[in-house]
Formats: structure tokens, sequence, C-alpha cells
């Protein structure tokens, strides 16, 4: 029988996701650039949601880069 166990989240609920925090954006993203999907972050459904809107965001803002430059 297998027991599935919720995983906390890797956020406080009161954590403010921002595009301009670069440093909490690159836990959530490849070395390539791509974000990386809520069942390997643990995010919630809401917090990847809002993670994902900061993280284009700072890409056309230009703090972090579309792709990873070689």
């Amino acid at each position: 029988m297998v027991i599935n166990r919720k995983k906390a989240s890797p956020l406080n609920p009161s954590d403010i996701i921002d595009y301009k925090d670069i440093d909490l954006l690159k836990k959530f993203i490849t070395e390539q650039g791509k974000i990386l999907p809520r069942r390997s972050t643990g995010l919630t459904a809401k917090q990847q949601k809002i993670m994902t809107t900061a993280v284009k965001r700072a890409r056309i803002a230009s703090f972090i880069s579309f792709v990873n430059q070689n």
C-alpha cells in the first residue's frame, strides 16, 4: 500500500514572490533557463503561477536571460 504524503512547499505562504528577487527566481529555473515544473519544485499551484509570471517579467526586464549564454 502506497501512502501519498504532501511535500511541504519550499516557500512560506507569507513569502512574496517578486520579479526583482533574482536569487529566489534562479532556484526555480534550470541552467538552460527553463522554468522547473511544479512536481519537481514542490510549489503549490498558486505559487507556481505567480513564480512563472515573475520569471517571465524578469526576462522581459532583462534581470535574467532567456537562455544560458555559453
